[in-house]
């Protein structure tokens, strides 16, 4: 046993996966001489595992880590009963960790897993949360790089706290994991999650490799759909900007009135309904615009309030 080793605590490498079939089988080799490199180190312990969650994948992930845990006691499986997107999936792996650190990585491994020693050596200094979080963005697409950029500083200008640049590649230690779960929102946005937890925090840069295989599952919808997710969890920005909005249309409505007066006293009144249908148009838009965003809100409250559960496992190895 290496030296250290009867001291390092657990560790479990949660690993979401939605039809990975083609680069499943890579993805586990690296992780687990990684993991068996920390093995080795005395870092973390002998019973540290790989966790894949399968988040009702429609290839044949299952059946291949269904084959990973057959063949090695260093790989687990949770099956989803049906796909409830990324964060989802995350969460279903932080419920299955009993002991122990976690490490929530991506199955295409664009993250380094050789930032998991820097990460385990901030946690063995008492860290409570290790955020792993990208230098640059040279690896992306004009378009991905761009639009991750207008995410974070949309994500900024909404009140919402998060990391630039990170994604869902962390540690989190007993006490942080335990924290994160405590949190039973249906709306899961674990990036803004994570940081209100507090705890002593460390961050580790890297930067991201190309996708060795497969498509990204995040699509500019997907994108989209997160950051809503995220604003309306997270901050009630929008509804005073519509407060503000509807502010700014009362006192520029009674200006109008003061100069349709002075106007109509003082000087020949333009008549025409040019003019009068833009004002109609545009107050109805602002309108419905207001209405569309409270609508939001309220759709977030009302699956909150049913309290669902979030997921159904299917199956564990």
């Amino acid at each position: 046993m290496p030296e250290g080793a009867e001291l390092a605590e657990t560790l479990t490498l949660i690993v979401p996966c939605y039809n990975e079939q083609p680069i499943l089988l890579q993805s586990a080799h690296v992780l687990e001489k990684q993991l068996q490199a920390l093995i080795k180190a005395g870092l973390v312990a002998q019973q540290s595992k790989i966790l894949f969650v399968d988040d009702g994948s429609t290839d044949q992930t299952w059946a291949v880590i269904a084959d990973l845990a057959a063949r090695s006691s260093s790989f687990s499986g949770v099956k989803l009963s049906r796909n409830v997107g990324h964060q989802n999936a995350l969460l279903a792996g932080l419920m299955a960790v009993q002991v122990g650190a976690c490490i929530t990585i991506d199955a295409d491994l664009q993250d380094p897993v050789d930032v998991m020693n820097d990460m385990v050596a901030h946690y063995r200094g008492g860290c409570q949360v290790v955020y792993g979080i990208r230098q640059d963005r040279t690896s992306d697409t004009f378009f991905k790089r761009t639009t991750a950029r207008f995410f974070y500083r949309f994500m900024t200008i909404m009140g919402v706290e998060s990391i630039e640049n990170h994604a869902d590649y962390r540690l989190l230690g007993p006490k942080a994991r335990k924290a994160v779960l405590s949190f039973t929102e249906e709306n899961l946005y674990l990036r803004g999650i994570v940081p209100l937890v507090g705890f002593q925090t460390a961050s580790v840069y890297y930067t991201r490799a190309p996708r060795v295989g497969g498509k990204s599952k995040y699509t500019l919808l997907r994108m989209v759909a997160l950051a809503l997710r995220g604003v309306t969890s997270f901050s009630v920005v929008p509804l005073r900007m519509i407060a503000l909005l509807g502010v700014s249309v009362f006192l520029l409505g009674l200006l109008s009135m003061v100069w349709s007066v002075v106007d109509k006293l003082f000087f020949q009144p333009a008549v025409g309904w040019a003019s009068l249908n833009a004002v109609i148009c545009l107050i109805g838009g602002l309108q419905m615009l207001a209405l569309g965003i409270v609508g939001e809100y309220i759709g977030c409250i009302y699956t909150e309030v049913k309290r669902r559960p979030r997921f159904f496992v299917e199956q564990t190895l």
